[in-house]
């Protein structure tokens, strides 16, 4: 059965600073210091993206000493990931069905 691509994931995914932090994070875990110089985002922005990214279950903090590192989740994206390689494969499955018009 096709499941359904998760909307809300997607939104939160769809902002493109939002989408870089994600890209960055796939890379190495970093503090909230090292995602400002490497966006270029004022600090109060990034903590307001880090959080919606947070609350949708996307990254994980962890705490060190003052700093907190942000890490992905990657089984999160793993099963986004899995969600449009279904669609694809229905897509292919599906190539050749076309509903006549009345």
């Amino acid at each position: 059965m096709l499941m359904s691509v998760d909307a809300d994931l997607m939104r939160v995914l769809a902002d493109p600073l939002r989408l870089q932090i994600v890209t960055l994070l796939a890379r190495e875990t970093l503090c909230t210091t090292h995602l400002i110089e490497e966006t270029g985002a004022k600090q109060t922005n990034l903590s307001n993206h880090l959080k919606v990214l947070r609350e949708a279950g996307v990254v994980e903090t962890e705490p060190c000493g003052r700093f907190t590192y942000y890490k992905l989740r990657a089984d999160v994206i793993a099963s986004l990931a899995g969600q449009f390689a279904e669609l694809a494969e229905s897509a292919r499955s599906a190539a050749e069905n076309k509903r006549s018009c009345p």
